[in-house]
């Protein structure tokens, strides 16, 4: 991760999966509000995202594992050196453990959907739990390093936690809203600033930052709140745009079941669908 590009793959994983996140609470959101009574069934649709969300989380974490121990300069799976009594590349195995959680928290959630044996929420336990390791790994990370550094990734760790608790409130509190949108702009926040800190220690053109100068910590914290409020606008976005286009493809902004349309349906399952709409 000592390097921009190490700092700009999970900053677009983290990305990519609070836009994902958006659109599939949106989803659902819509989908909680306008279905028909005595239709409780989730859509195959919604399990087939979770499906895709969670092979691709247990994919990123193992190719993330794999960079990270057979890189040239990675440990290569040995974690002490006995001739030298020495760790041997332990940040390297401290990013590897963040993503062996995300990959647990992938096959929970493939586990999850596929089987109603798992207790419900338990997918969102294990992406809370997953947010935390990184975090508490992340908090021992930039010790003995320069002010800014250690406060660039300091405020990291606000967007960390707070994905974490949201993740946890989402176990006791099933199909808020509210509290998903919060959880999927935190991992946007989470993503973006991934990409400031890699502008910031590895600057691409022009000259490199003084990493003791108080001036720069002020302004990154102030850069901070820029995010946040650019994650916010996103996820408002995003809502908006995905309410309207489910509402302008189902017509009258009816029940809309995404994905469980048939053709080959008889003519009494369409007129029992037509008369739960009318309801």
């Amino acid at each position: 991760m000592a390097s921009f590009g190490g700092h700009a793959i999970p900053g677009g994983f983290f990305l990519l999966l609070g836009l994902w996140l958006t659109v599939k609470y949106v989803l659902h959101h819509y989908w909680r509000r306008n279905k028909a009574k005595g239709r409780p069934v989730v859509p195959l649709f919604f399990k087939r995202m979770n499906y895709g969300e969670g092979g691709m989380a247990v994919f990123a974490s193992f190719v993330g594992i794999m960079v990270e121990q057979f890189v040239v300069s990675g440990p290569h799976a040995h974690l002490y050196d006995r001739e030298n009594n020495s760790w041997v590349k332990l940040m390297n195995w401290q990013h590897s453990t963040m993503y062996l959680f995300f990959g647990i928290y992938g096959i929970v959630l493939l586990a999850s959907t596929a089987s109603r044996l798992v207790p419900v929420g338990v997918d969102r336990l294990a992406l809370s739990m997953a947010l935390f390791v990184e975090g508490f790994l992340f908090y021992y990370h930039v010790h003995s390093r320069p002010p800014l550094d250690a406060h660039i990734h300091t405020l990291l760790l606000v967007a960390v936690f707070s994905g974490s608790a949201s993740a946890m409130l989402e176990v006791f509190m099933r199909d808020n809203v509210i509290v998903e949108l919060f959880g999927s702009c935190m991992f946007i926040l989470q993503g973006t600033w991934f990409y400031q800190i890699g502008f910031v220690l590895y600057p691409l053109s022009g000259p490199e930052w003084d990493l003791n100068q108080h001036d720069n910590v002020m302004f990154v914290t102030m850069c901070f709140c820029w995010h946040l409020a650019v994650a916010l606008l996103l996820v408002a976005c995003i809502y908006s745009t995905v309410w309207w286009m489910v509402n302008r493809l189902s017509g009258r902004g009816g029940d809309v079941e995404i994905g469980m349309r048939n053709t080959s349906k008889t003519s009494s399952q369409k007129a029992l669908l037509e008369a739960s709409d009318e309801e």
